[in-house]
């Protein structure tokens, strides 16, 4: 049974569910309702949605891949200069989105650091759809190493040291342990940084552009429609929402941890060791 909240905490708390929701509830309120579907239902509407959710799931693939490693040696990692490589890492958290565009046309660009080593070998990534998936993934990564990371930290190494006591090498450990216990944490990462993938902006717009069925995200159409027509340019922003709010709620319905590998209590973590050799 969980303790009670201190009453006066209520008012802050109502503030800022007020403070989130009522822009929410005042973009519907706006929506032309009578012509949302054919609102929304454009040829070039239908290409951005489609668009905007084939990048965020590659770029929430590579946050994923590169991501798990990152949080991983930000964790157990001992060495001196990891504070300062942890800041570098989050630092697109806090940087202006078409910062980081800039940053990567002089990274991947034409005549950037390595985009001209790539473009004399016939490989052009900037303004393409492997811009867009970059422009996602530079600004989504932090999401999910910070979440990864701070639950690494929240969990410890206990169990992690028991199965090494046990025999279990590094990668079993790895498999076997620390995943499971990860889980959670792991998908509700992936829904951080698809979510920031779905909606980013400025850095795509600076680094890929906004070619129609190319680069051109709904982010992107949404801006665009915004001064062309002002009622398709709110319908589709509460498609986007719309879509960004079930994927959340699918997946947090699902954030449960594996049996055998609970938190909770000790029962499970027996199951957990057991197999290990």
């Amino acid at each position: 049974m969980s303790a009670a909240l201190p009453r006066w905490l209520m008012v802050p708390a109502v503030v800022g569910f007020a403070l989130v929701v009522l822009p929410l509830g005042a973009l519907a309120w706006g929506v032309e309702w009578s012509r949302f579907v054919e609102l929304v239902s454009t040829e070039a509407s239908r290409e951005a949605l489609w668009l905007s959710l084939r990048t965020a799931t590659a770029s929430t693939a590579l946050c994923l891949v590169f991501g798990v490693p990152m949080a991983a040696v930000l964790a157990r990692g001992r060495w001196g200069g990891l504070p300062v490589l942890r800041a570098l890492v989050l630092l697109p958290l806090v940087l202006p989105p078409v910062v980081g565009g800039i940053a990567l046309l002089y990274t991947f660009g034409r005549r950037g650091l390595l985009g001209e080593h790539l473009e004399a070998a016939g490989i052009q990534i900037a303004f393409s759809t492997t811009a867009v998936v970059l422009a996602q993934t530079f600004v989504a990564l932090p999401f999910l190493v910070l979440t990864l990371e701070g639950a690494l930290r929240t969990a410890g190494s206990r169990y992690e040291q028991i199965a090494a006591t046990l025999g279990a090498g590094p990668n079993t450990v790895w498999w076997r342990i620390t995943l499971p216990l990860l889980r959670p944490a792991l998908i509700s990462g992936a829904v951080l940084a698809f979510a920031r993938a779905l909606g980013e902006f400025g850095a795509t717009l600076t680094f890929a552009g906004s070619l129609q069925g190319r680069t051109r995200t709904l982010p992107l159409e949404i801006y665009l429609q915004r001064e062309a027509d002002p009622d398709a340019a709110v319908a589709l922003s509460v498609v986007l929402i719309i879509v960004a709010v079930l994927i959340v709620l699918l997946a947090y319905r699902r954030t449960s941890p594996i049996p055998g590998t609970q938190l909770r209590s000790g029962a499970g973590v027996p199951r957990a060791l057991g197999g290990v050799k």
